[in-house]
């Protein structure tokens, strides 16, 4: 059970909680049913983002196993053979499913979305440099078009965006950790190395740090928000934003140990006092 669990990666469902921020930032943090759906959309999603990871893992085998961490995963390491994992994954997905479209059918149709593209992912598009990253951030995105469509809160432009490039962000992040392996132990990780650099990758941190901070810069000072929450004041928020941001780029550039987002906020303090300091903050002047 414990390997099973481990093949699932539960760790990796904080990133669902981006199902919840259409009830915040529409100030319905208060309202139980939108707290419920919101919360079956995040068990469904979970589960079927598990069986995700499993079938990148059963396609990532052979790669896995080369990774100084990754070689640990049950796939890779044996302790979960490739027939126990297709019964697993088809479990999770047939539960995933069921559960997600007793919320809503648009929920339904979002969740095939990722899917599939996650499908074409494993397949192929992981093979293909700027493309890959791109499709990670799209997945942050479909987890806000989840929570809204099962609570049926319009979403805001300014919250697609932010969430977009922050997920791009992050992804370009992972990409220059597995680069650094490449460079410290001549192994690759992935094929699409072959498409990176660190020059290039440090560059385009740096631009989609800098757009991220100006992003929402504009969200807390546009005329529509202020008026929204009744509150000058949102602005001051940015500042708990910014210092991620630059923790997240210590991590990278000066730690070197930008391989995993999850681990990062599960692990690392700084980042958890900010971003507990943003939630507070935030929620202070919205509610």
């Amino acid at each position: 059970m414990s390997e099973i669990i481990k093949l699932m990666r539960p760790h990796q469902y904080v990133k669902n909680i981006f199902i919840f921020l259409p009830i915040f930032f529409a100030l319905e943090i208060k309202n139980m049913d939108f707290l419920f759906q919101a919360f079956i959309a995040f068990i469904a999603f979970s589960l079927t983002a598990s069986a995700v990871y499993i079938l990148n893992d059963y396609h990532d085998i052979e790669d896995d196993k080369q990774h100084p961490k990754k070689k640990n995963r049950p796939l890779a390491s044996g302790t979960i053979s490739k027939k126990q994992a297709i019964a697993i994954m088809s479990i999770l997905l047939l539960v995933g499913f069921g559960l997600m479209l007793s919320l809503a059918w648009q929920a339904g149709a979002i969740l095939a979305t990722y899917v599939l593209i996650n499908i074409a992912y494993s397949l192929y598009l992981k093979h293909i440099a700027i493309l890959d990253v791109t499709i990670i951030a799209i997945g942050f995105v479909l987890r806000l078009f989840i929570g809204s469509a099962v609570t049926g809160i319009a979403l805001s432009m300014w919250i697609v965006i932010m969430t977009f490039l922050l997920a791009l962000f992050m992804a370009l992040a992972k990409r220059r950790d597995d680069v650094l392996i490449y460079m410290n132990t001549g192994k690759k990780m992935r094929k699409v190395i072959d498409g990176y650099n660190l020059q290039f990758l440090d560059g385009a941190m740096m631009i989609m740090a800098s757009v991220v901070i100006v992003a929402y810069t504009l969200y807390t000072t546009s005329t529509e928000v202020v008026a929204r929450v009744n509150s000058e004041y949102l602005y001051l928020t940015a500042l708990f934003v910014i210092l991620g941001i630059m923790r997240y780029l210590q991590i990278a550039f000066v730690l070197e140990d930008s391989g995993s987002p999850t681990r990062i906020v599960l692990r690392d303090r700084f980042t958890q006092l900010t971003l507990l300091g943003w939630i507070l903050s935030f929620g202070w002047i919205l509610y």
